[in-house]
């Protein structure tokens, strides 16, 4: 019988943190938890509240593009402890300054769907959507820009 050590099994945390049990494996393999996980006797992995916190940052890290060799980066700094706040901050602004792109570039085509939604709106509100952006218009010309 696996002894009980209160922590949190695979299953649990996978369904917290909503990350398959094969990415928790993944990210163990990796290297990216803070800490080794412990286990139980019986072979059981038991995580903590804390392993769970990491893995939400860290799903959140990989949700907006961090690589993970710079989470595995990241989280060699946090497991070094003090001193190197510095080089964690660096990598945070740098991935910062990616994400900020990618809204920016997100941004710039929103507002290109937004226009052609304006004019498909318009054109079906006024019955005029017959051949809205039709590869040859009879007349030449296009309303849908």
């Amino acid at each position: 019988m696996a002894e009980n050590t209160g922590g949190l099994s695979i299953g649990r945390v996978s369904r917290v943190t909503g990350m398959s049990v094969h990415a928790l494996r993944f990210f163990e393999r990796e290297g990216l938890f803070l800490r080794e996980i412990p286990r139980t006797a019986g072979g059981q992995r038991t995580y903590e509240q804390a392993d769970v916190d990491w893995l939400l940052l860290c799903d959140r890290f990989r949700a907006s593009g961090m690589p993970i060799a710079t989470i595995r980066q990241f989280a060699a700094l946090v497991r070094a402890g003090g001193g190197n706040e510095p080089e964690r901050l660096a990598l945070l602004r740098e991935h910062e300054r990616h994400v900020q792109s990618k809204i920016a570039a997100l941004t710039a085509c929103l507002d290109i769907i937004r226009t052609k939604v304006v004019t498909y709106e318009r054109h079906l509100d006024e019955g005029t959507a017959a051949g809205l952006w039709s590869p040859a218009p009879p007349d030449g010309t296009t309303d849908d820009r």
